[in-house]
């Protein structure tokens, strides 16, 4: 744990530094008419800021379940008159950036108020590759985790049979749990006001994913990678994973929402609701597999201001379930909310939903999770002709699958894979179904944020899940903004 607390002093004082580099660069960039731009500041005494500005950053983080990233990236934004600050007209990012874990990330996106008026348009772009993607199977506690499993072979043999289990050294590290996953994504969603009052819009939304899956592929002798069993292959032999999904496919999506926004700020809110109905229509045109289907996503946020500014509760309720048609395996890990706040969509498990569990444990047709935290701001200052805040935020956080996908088949597949290696009840216990019903999936934890003119937040998180099922140990999340 000690060194766990050094990474994260090191981490956040890189972050630091890098930011007050580049705001110093900007600065120098808006004076080389050597004229001296007048300060402003509003009745809290922060500095407004108006016109472009720009900061190009070295990307620091770390994260339990990818290790430590490491990239660039460029913030661009542009303040108008200021009149608006802490709000701005327009946001642009760039990113590239990897973790040591073997996952990469390629993504712009573009975050534009008022480019049509009382509108928001939000385009965003990438490409992400994950050689440790985790795959902890369907439904939930349906689904058995094991946290010292044993390296599985897929090449050994019993008496003359095939056999699925063999104990090597169970120091070897096991990759039963991991698969591949490479995803490009593009997503255009636009709002637009409309009559029934100040806060009430609706959205539209173009959204495309090709998702490319399989079977992990790190080699490394030492442990054996090549001839492990994983759980991934045990769902494409038992059936569960359809022999047309099982290397991904192409998702389109057309998406329709209803939405109430009356937050104070879209980065650092602390008053306000925001509500989202989304009716996401994804026609399987392209691959022809028969996965056209119909997902309801809903969003309710709520800021409560319990000590003006300074302290808040904030909380956030979000629920997913496919309303109509079947979903193919690989496009159930996304949250098909409107606006995508967060570089990865995936739910539920991870930094991105409920926070300290494995990421993906929770994966079914429909799901609803919890995100319960108090923001408290502990201190203010003004440096390099920046606003800033240091705050923290004790959380808990809650899940569980609502909608479940393919029980009835998980339920008996274990039978199949008996059939297949000649196995007896006495070789191995069932990897693929629990016996278990699901479950309410729950963790706690505390942030700690580094925030700059409201908009450009310094994240350090850490959680741990409340049941062992789930996952064991504390996982630290370090990057960028509020959850939510």
């Amino acid at each position: 744990m000690k060194k766990g607390k050094f990474f994260l002093a090191l981490l956040t004082c890189l972050l630091f530094s890098s930011v007050a580099v580049a705001q110093d660069v900007n600065e120098n960039a808006d004076n080389k008419d050597k004229k001296k731009k007048e300060k402003i500041y509003n009745e809290k005494g922060e500095l407004i800021k108006k016109g472009w500005n720009f900061g190009p950053l070295p990307v620091v983080g770390y994260n339990s379940d990818l290790g430590f990233q490491y990239g660039a990236c460029v913030d661009i934004f542009n303040y108008g008159d200021g009149s608006r600050y802490p709000k701005f007209d327009y946001k642009m990012n760039l990113e590239v950036s990897a973790y040591t874990k073997g996952s990469l990330n390629l993504r712009f996106y573009g975050d534009f108020y008022n480019l049509l008026p009382n509108s928001r348009l939000f385009v965003d772009a990438g490409y992400f590759t994950d050689k440790r993607f985790e795959f902890y199977g369907f439904n939930g506690f349906e689904s058995p985790f094991y946290n010292d499993i044993y390296v599985l072979s897929q090449q050994s043999t019993v008496n003359g049979q095939k056999s699925l289990i063999e104990n090597f050294d169970p120091d070897f590290k096991s990759v039963f749990y991991r698969m591949k996953r490479n995803q490009f994504r593009f997503n255009s969603s636009f709002r637009q006001k409309f009559g029934f009052g100040e806060h009430f819009y609706y959205g539209v939304g173009l959204s495309y994913f090709n998702y490319n899956m399989g079977r992990i592929e790190i080699q490394n002798e030492e442990y054996l990678y090549d001839e492990q069993m994983t759980l991934y292959e045990l769902y494409r032999k038992s059936g569960l994973i359809r022999y047309n999904e099982a290397r991904g496919g192409n998702v389109t999506q057309l998406k329709f929402a209803f939405i109430y926004d009356s937050k104070n700020h879209d980065s650092d809110p602390t008053k306000g609701m925001y509500f989202e109905a989304t009716l996401t229509g994804t026609p399987d045109f392209i691959d022809r597999d028969g996965y056209t289907h119909f997902t309801f996503n809903a969003v309710w946020q709520h800021y409560v201001p319990i000590v003006k500014e300074n302290l808040t509760f904030a909380y956030r309720l979000v629920t997913q379930n496919v309303v109509a048609g079947e979903i193919p395996y690989y496009a159930m890990f996304n949250s098909n909310m409107l606006f995508y706040k967060k570089m990865s969509t995936d739910a539920m498990g991870g930094s991105n939903s409920v926070r300290g569990i494995n990421r993906n444990r929770v994966v079914g047709a429909g799901y609803a999770w919890l995100n319960a935290e108090l923001r408290w701001k502990i201190l203010g200052f003004q440096f390099i002709n920046q606003n800033w805040n240091i705050a923290l935020n004790p959380f808990f956080d809650a899940g569980m699958v609502t909608q479940a996908y393919r029980l009835t088949e998980q339920e008996t597949a274990w039978n199949k894979i008996q059939e297949e290696y000649h196995l007896t009840p006495a070789d191995a216990q069932n990897l693929i179904y629990s016996g278990e019903k699901e479950g309410i999936h729950t963790s706690a934890g505390c942030g700690l944020k580094l925030i700059m003119n409201k908009n450009f937040i310094i994240s350090a998180e850490a959680a741990k899940a409340l049941d062992k099922r789930d996952g064991e140990g504390m996982r630290v999340y370090i990057g960028f903004n509020y959850l939510f």
